[in-house]
């Protein structure tokens, strides 16, 4: 199912985009540290294409992953060879970047969000979107929100209320015991449980992005599966509705949270692409 708003005033032409099978586009990474405002190391990859461009993608991967998940890489690949840069980078605790995981809040990574279009607007970008998978998609509507560089944003099954999902998925007698401990269960399957303190659902709380959401007026797309067991589907509903702006809703009757079917990765990655190399890439030109 797909639904899409638009302002009244705002006229949009039919983009048809035109390009010989098979072309590959070389590109090129620089591998990076950059900091928060705490000073954090914060590992990083820009990709860009060969040439100039004026259109960068910031990616934010979700919870206990990493910059290097498959849709960065996937979305990577196909941005950099429409023309359009890439930067993506570890959230504290995970992948390569500083600290342990266990003091990870959403606060701290929306700060390093934000560390991260600070760097790229720097370098001379003048249109950039953002993406978030997840808990990045979290990140990444809190942080567009209060952001003025931000001019296009992609969510791939964004989290909005983690609070909630967190109640729902764990209940009233786990969370005890999290607030006990400080450790949840290893919600990506593992027998384990992972050290992370009770500070970041406490966090979260404060957290909730429906009402920052009012504030994005920048073209937004948002894409799940209706058959995401992680994040429940009334959340990016809500989301939708108070998104100001041009907005778009794409449900996979049959995609799971993490798309595992190839041909819904295949349709999520090719929508948030397209989405936004017309919204960077081809309006930059215009």
């Amino acid at each position: 199912m797909r639904l899409t708003c638009e302002p009244s005033d705002f006229l949009r032409a039919k983009i048809v985009i035109s390009q010989p099978v098979g072309l590959k586009v070389d590109r090129m990474e620089e591998t990076l540290k950059f900091h928060d405002r705490q000073g954090h190391g914060i590992a990083a990859i820009l990709s860009t294409p060969d040439g100039p461009t004026p259109g960068l993608v910031v990616l934010c991967h979700g919870f206990l992953s990493g910059k290097n998940s498959t849709t960065n890489r996937t979305l990577t690949r196909l941005l950099n060879d429409r023309g359009l840069a890439t930067f993506r980078f570890d959230f504290f605790g995970q992948g390569e970047s500083d600290g342990p995981f266990e003091d990870l809040t959403t606060t701290l990574a929306i700060q390093q969000a934000e560390a991260a279009l600070e760097l790229v607007t720097a370098r001379g970008y003048g249109r950039i979107g953002l993406v978030g998978s997840s808990f990045g998609g979290l990140v990444a509507i809190l942080t567009t929100a209060q952001r003025r560089e931000v001019d296009c944003l992609a969510l791939k099954c964004p989290v909005v209320d983690f609070s909630e999902e967190l109640r729902l998925k764990f209940g009233h007698q786990e969370l005890a015991r999290w607030k006990a401990t400080d450790t949840i269960p290893n919600i990506m399957g593992g027998p384990e449980r992972i050290r992370l303190r009770y500070a970041f659902y406490e966090d979260s709380l404060g957290r909730i992005a429906y009402e920052p959401a009012e504030r994005i007026t920048v073209p937004t797309l948002i894409v799940q599966g209706e058959q995401d067991d992680c994040v429940p589907l009334h959340q990016s509903r809500r989301l939708y509705e108070m998104l100001g702006g041009l907005k778009r809703l794409d449900l996979l009757p049959e995609a799971d949270h993490q798309f595992t079917r190839g041909e819904d990765f295949r349709q999520m990655t090719s929508s948030i692409s397209e989405w936004l190399v017309a919204h960077l890439l081809y309006k930059a030109k215009a």
